[in-house]
C-alpha cells in the first residue's frame, strides 16, 4: 500500500499579515493539499475558526484535534485524513508538560502551552492500521523542545507496544537537523533509547541539501528545515519533497508543506 503523508504549518489567522491573512490564503492552502492528495495531513497553528472552513474546501477529508487551551480554544495540531479510506479508531491529545492531561499546561522553559495530537486509523480497503502523531514544539524554550520530543517518543513507543502498528510523526519542531530534539528522535544522542531504531527521518530519502521549510512569506530555499515527517520501520520512505511553489502568485503559508511518499512493508516486502 502506497500513500502520501504531509505536514503543513498553516500560519494562524493574524490580522497583521495584511495580504497574507488567512482569508486570502485558505483557497491556496486547500489547493496545495488537494494537489498532493495525501492520505493524512498533520497541520499546525490552525484555530477552530480556520479549520472548519478549510474542511469545507476539502470534501474528501475529515479532521480530529483539540485546542491547546482545551476544547476548541486556541491553536490546534489537527490531523486531516481521507474519510472514505480511513476509519478513525482512536484519538487524543496530550500536553507537552509535566501535567500532560491538563489543558493549557506548560513546563520547563516553554513560552506557550504545546500539545501533541494523535490518531489511530484503520485503512478500510486493506485492514492495515496506522497511527499519526502531530505536534508543534515551542519556539523559545530549548529545554521544552527537548523534553517535548522525549514525551512524544515515549507515547509512540507505548502505542506501538499496545497495538504493534506503523506510526507517523509529523510537525513543526522549531529545530534544525543538528539540534537535540531531531537527533534524539533519530536515535543519535546518548539520551536516546538503546532499543533498535524506532523512527526514521523522511529527509534521509532526499539527495543533497534539504533547505528551508519556514520562510515568513518571503520564499527562498537557503537554510535549514524546522518541519519534519518521521516514520517507524513498517513504513518505507520512498521519496520526500518540500513544495516551495506558489499558487496563483501566493504562498499558501509562511511554511512550505513537506510531503513524503510512503509504502507499507512487512518482512521486507510491500503490502
Amino acid at each position: 500500500m502506497r500513500f502520501q503523508a504531509m505536514t503543513f504549518n498553516l500560519r494562524y489567522d493574524n490580522l497583521g499579515d495584511g495580504p497574507n491573512q488567512w482569508s486570502y490564503r485558505i483557497d491556496a492552502v486547500a489547493a496545495m493539499i488537494r494537489e498532493h492528495d495525501p492520505l493524512v495531513v498533520g497541520t499546525q497553528e490552525g484555530f477552530y475558526s480556520m479549520l472548519i472552513p478549510l474542511a469545507e474546501w476539502l470534501d474528501d477529508y475529515a479532521w480530529t484535534g483539540t485546542g491547546r487551551l482545551g476544547g476548541q480554544e486556541n491553536e490546534h495540531c489537527a490531523i486531516f485524513y481521507k474519510k472514505r479510506e480511513l476509519q478513525l479508531a482512536e484519538t487524543g491529545t496530550f500536553w507537552l508538560s509535566e501535567q500532560p492531561d491538563t489543558p493549557g499546561s506548560k513546563s520547563w522553559d516553554s513560552n506557550l502551552p504545546r500539545i501533541c495530537t494523535w490518531a489511530r486509523f484503520i485503512h478500510l480497503e486493506t485492514g492495515l492500521e496506522l497511527a499519526v502523531f502531530n505536534t508543534h514544539l515551542d519556539h523559545i524554550g530549548q529545554r521544552a523542545r527537548s523534553e517535548g520530543a522525549r514525551m512524544i517518543k515515549r507515547a509512540i513507543k507505548s502505542l506501538r507496544e499496545r497495538h504493534g502498528i506503523a506510526v507517523l510523526l509529523t510537525g513543526d519542531f522549531n529545530s534544525h537537523p543538528g539540534d537535540d530534539p531531531i537527533r534524539f528522535l533519530r536515535g543519535e544522542t546518548d539520551a536516546a533509547e538503546t532499543e533498535p531504531k524506532m523512527l526514521t527521518d523522511a529527509y534521509t530519502a532526499l539527495q543533497g541539501d534539504i533547505g528551508l521549510s519556514a520562510h515568513s512569506f518571503q520564499g527562498g530555499a537557503e537554510g535549514e528545515p524546522i518541519d519534519y515527517i518521521f516514520a517507524t520501520p513498517e513504513l518505507h520512505i520512498a521519496e520526500v519533497r518540500i513544495d516551495r511553489s506558489r499558487i496563483q502568485g501566493r504562498y499558501p503559508s509562511d511554511h512550505y508543506p513537506v510531503i513524503a511518499g510512503m509504502e507499507f512493508r512487512r518482512g521486507g516486502a510491500s503490502v
